[in-house]
């Protein structure tokens, strides 16, 4: 008498063609959605009605698609910088912190700096900004490129450091009068990133997009795009063809920080328009997950940096239908769960070997 067996194991796939990750994406997207109706029903609310607010009032309507733009701006710069590193297998949690060091080097120009305003003005703040979060991430990008220090570990706690600098300022010296909140003076009109018409999205979007096209341009058609893709699958090939690996560690890490900082900027000077304590907000950490989810695709960085707004502000739509925090924010973390998920089977197949016994 024979018996089958049957094992299982996963293969990677050759190629990934652009109509399965799009497939796959939406089916595990839906799977999620259909996972938290269950949650909703069971807490006692109809999960089609809070579908449909989430839907009518964030992503079909003129003013919700709006503030989802805006509201994208930070996930967006956070995100193409936190894909620059990992393009080249460095970790670089660190985006929150370096977010808030931008803003804090930017905002100190534009409080106790000389009165420049104007395009001018905007370009010294960006750039400050930029240098800002570019010097937090190079105190970790040295130890890793002289030493090979974890970058993981020293990004990630200099996240702490550089949030508590924050809010000592915004809760201290730079506190402004009268206010039982922790924020600073408003920026002047003349350092305020303009919007686009009357639609409440700063030009820091075209800014954004320019970044994402020049970035994913140097992949393709320069020397630097093209040595941080050899580093990523091969850095024993790397080393051997002679790229200087000291060199771009510093300047994936300087440019990812920098991009941190810029998403610092943007949210100062278009949105808030006043540096307050907690204003990253955990856009560091959401970059990391749009980053994955993107495929290091600066283009799809863009896109998927929106659509991850959309899920926040939807969250707090539907707060007002009186549906607990915790459930809103499960939606969020269930739908990160169940694309990743989707992701590793872009990535594997399912074999199956029918083995016979005698």
């Amino acid at each position: 008498m024979s018996v089958m067996n049957r094992k299982f194991r996963f293969e990677k796939r050759d190629r990934q063609s652009v109509l399965r990750v799009v497939i796959t994406s939406l089916i595990f997207t839906a799977l999620a959605f259909v996972f938290c109706g269950i949650v909703i029903a069971a807490v006692g609310f109809n999960p089609l009605e809070v579908y449909g607010k989430m839907l009518t009032k964030v992503f079909l309507s003129k003013k919700g698609i709006e503030k989802m733009i805006a509201a994208s701006l930070p996930l967006m710069f956070c995100g193409l910088g936190v894909a620059l590193t990992f393009k080249m297998n460095l970790n670089n949690i660190g985006a929150e912190g370096q977010y808030a060091i931008g803003v804090i080097a930017g905002g100190a120009f534009v409080l106790f700096g000389p009165e420049i305003e104007g395009p001018f003005g905007i370009l010294i703040v960006a750039l400050l900004s930029f240098a800002g979060g570019a010097f937090w991430a190079l105190l970790c990008a040295i130890p890793k490129a002289l030493w090979d220090v974890n970058e993981s570990i020293t990004t990630l706690m200099l996240n702490y450091i550089a949030l508590i600098i924050l809010s000592y300022l915004c809760l201290g010296p730079w506190k402004m009068e009268g206010q039982n909140v922790g924020q600073t003076e408003r920026i002047p009109k003349g350092l305020e990133l303009s919007d686009l018409g009357n639609t409440g999205i700063s030009v820091g979007l075209i800014w954004g997009i320019l970044i994402a096209v020049l970035i994913f341009l140097a992949y393709k058609y320069t020397t630097d795009g093209y040595q941080l893709s050899v580093i990523r699958y091969s850095p024993s090939a790397a080393k051997y063809a002679g790229i200087n690996m000291k060199k771009n560690i510093l300047l994936a890490m300087g440019l990812s920080g920098g991009l941190a900082g810029l998403a610092g900027f943007v949210q100062y000077a278009g949105v808030s328009h006043r540096i307050m304590e907690g204003m990253p907000n955990n856009a560091g950490y959401t970059a990391i997950v749009i980053a994955y989810l993107s495929r290091l695709n600066p283009l799809v960085v863009v896109v998927v940096s929106i659509l991850f707004a959309g899920l926040q502000n939807s969250s707090a739509t539907v707060q007002v239908m009186g549906v607990p925090t915790q459930i809103a924010t499960m939606i969020q973390g269930t739908v990160m769960l169940f694309v990743i998920a989707g992701d590793f089977f872009q990535r594997y197949k399912l074999i199956v070997n029918k083995e016979v016994d005698a």
